[in-house]
C-alpha cells in the first residue's frame, strides 16, 4: 500500500492503473503509530520544474513494491516555483524544518533540478540544500541522491566536480554491474548490462569520483559512474533516471525540438531507433527492482 497526501496530483491515476493507494490528510505528518506496522516513511525533496510528473514518476516506483510506503513531500523553506503552482506546493509539501522536528525517517529522496549548467554555489538555495544533506544521516536511514541531486551529493561529500558535456547524455544505456559488498551489492537484484535513461549536460569527474570512500555499484562506457553508494547504504547516487515513465524522453525531444535546440534523437530508445514506431521501456522491470533493493536499505532502521 502506497500512502499519499490527499490532495496530490498522482492519486487518480494511480488508482486507475490498479495501484493500491490510500491518503493522509495533506499539510500532516503521519506519525509511525498513525500507519500499519512496517510502513516506510520516505521523505521526497522534489525539487524538479514538472513537480506533478516527478511524484507519479517516484510514486509508480514506490506504490510496485512489496512494501507499505508513506511518501512524505518535502520543500526547502522559503522557496518559490515557476512552473508549478505555488498553492499546490503550499498545500502538499511540507517544509524540512518542520519534518526534522518530528524524528527519524526511513528514507530521503533529493532529485534532479534544472540547475546543472550552474556553479552548485550559484544555485539559490544551495546553502539550504546543504543544510539538508547535512542532517540527512541523522534524518534518514538512507538517502537516494538522483541526477542533479547526486552531482550536488557528490560534490558536497567528497568534493567531485562536475563538467559539461560536448552534446547531452541522451538516451537509454546498457549500464555494467561491479563487484560490491554484499551489504550494498546490486548483483542478483538487477541484470548485467540493465538499461537506464540518462538525460543531463553534465558529468561527474570520474577521477575524483573513484578517490571518494564510496562503491560504484554501476557503470558503463557509455554514461560513466552510474551507481554509487558508501559502505552501510546510507546514501546512494544515481546519475540516472530510472524512475522515468515510457514517454518522458519522448516529451523531452519533441519540446527541445519545437524549440530549435541542439538535440539528436534520444539513443536506444524507440523500436528500431524509429520514432513512427512506439518507445521501447526496456527500463521498467529493472527501475522497480532498483527501487525494491533501495527501500529494502530503508528497512534496515525500521
Amino acid at each position: 500500500m502506497l500512502f499519499i497526501p490527499d490532495t496530490l496530483a498522482p492519486l487518480t491515476i494511480l488508482q486507475s492503473e490498479g495501484y493500491a493507494v490510500s491518503t493522509f490528510a495533506a499539510g500532516s505528518i503521519p506519525q509511525t503509530a498513525d500507519l500499519p506496522k512496517g510502513t516506510l516513511r520516505i521523505l521526497f525533496l522534489n525539487i524538479m520544474p514538472e513537480k506533478e510528473r516527478t511524484e507519479l514518476d517516484i510514486a509508480r516506483m514506490m506504490a510496485a513494491q512489496h512494501y507499505d510506503v508513506a511518501l512524505l513531500p518535502m520543500k526547502i523553506e522559503g522557496q518559490t516555483y515557476k512552473t508549478t503552482a505555488q498553492e499546490y506546493v503550499e498545500q502538499n509539501y511540507i517544509d524540512y524544518a518542520d519534518y526534522a522536528a518530528h524524528g527519524h525517517y526511513d528514507g530521503l529522496i533529493i532529485t534532479g533540478a534544472p540547475v546543472e549548467h550552474m556553479p552548485f554555489e550559484e544555485v539559490r538555495y544551495w546553502p539550504r540544500l546543504c543544510r539538508i544533506m547535512d542532517d540527512s544521516a541523522s534524518l534518514a536511514t538512507s538517502t537516494l541522491f538522483i541526477c542533479w541531486g547526486a552531482q550536488a551529493g557528490l560534490y558536497h561529500f567528497y568534493g567531485v566536480e562536475k563538467h559539461g558535456l560536448d552534446a547531452k547524455k541522451f538516451g537509454i544505456f546498457s549500464e555494467d554491474l561491479l563487484p560490491a559488498p554484499t551489504a550494498i551489492s546490486l548483483e542478483g537484484i538487477l541484470p548485467q548490462g540493465f538499461p537506464m535513461p540518462h538525460s543531463r549536460h553534465t558529468a561527474i569527474d570520474e577521477g575524483l569520483a573513484r578517490q571518494a570512500p564510496l562503491h560504484t555499484l554501476a557503470q558503463s562506457e557509455a554514461t560513466g559512474t552510474a551507481i554509487m553508494a558508501n559502505a552501510d547504504g546510507s546514501r546512494v547516487f544515481i546519475t540516472g533516471h530510472l524512475e522515468y515513465a515510457a514517454d518522458t524522453l519522448d516529451r523531452e525531444y519533441h519540446r527541445d525540438l519545437a524549440k530549435n535546440l541542439p538535440i539528436t534523437m534520444p539513443e536506444n530508445y524507440y523500436i528500431d531507433n524509429d520514432p513512427n514506431k512506439g518507445i521501447d521501456f526496456a527500463w521498467n522491470d529493472s527501475a522497480r527492482r532498483f527501487y525494491g533493493y533501495w527501500l529494502g536499505l530503508c528497512r534496515r532502521g525500521s
